[in-house]
């Protein structure tokens, strides 16, 4: 499973760093528009190869390919480090941090216990309500999963 998931997870890595392989590889939900611009800021700075990403609305996209539940990779932001461990949700995001350029601090500040309850609770109610934000559309759609 680790060799389907380094090589799909280089599939879909920027391709700026050929033979790279990604320290983390983050799934996120390419028809949600504000996912879609962070992850597009992560791609524009981050360009020494340590992050992949892996677009989970893509009609390709087999959360079972991963080792991830598809019902959750749907509703939480996953990061999948080189070791194979997954994180969610706010977890997530501090894994991803200190990868980015300027976002480094954010890490162990928000990785602070007080702090990252609260970003636990923020992030709860945004993962609630993300699915009724207006959605990217996409020009084709195999599955049933593009359009939500």
């Amino acid at each position: 499973m680790a060799t389907m998931m380094e090589s799909q997870a280089d599939a879909a890595s920027s391709s700026a760093n050929v033979g790279t392989q990604p320290q983390v590889t983050v799934f996120y939900d390419g028809l949600c528009p504000l996912c879609s611009r962070e992850i597009n800021h992560y791609r524009k700075v981050v360009r020494d190869g340590s992050i992949g990403y892996v677009d989970i609305s893509e009609p390709t996209f087999d959360a079972a390919a991963f080792g991830l539940d598809p019902v959750q990779v749907h509703r939480h932001l996953h990061v999948v480090d080189a070791s194979g461990k997954v994180f969610k949700g706010v977890d997530s995001f501090l894994k991803l941090w200190p990868h980015v350029p300027g976002m480094r601090w954010l890490a162990p500040l928000v990785g602070t216990w007080g702090i990252r309850h609260l970003a636990k609770l923020g992030y709860a109610v945004f993962a609630r309500i993300r699915p009724l934000l207006p959605k990217r559309k996409r020009d084709n759609c195999d599955t049933g999963t593009c359009e939500r």
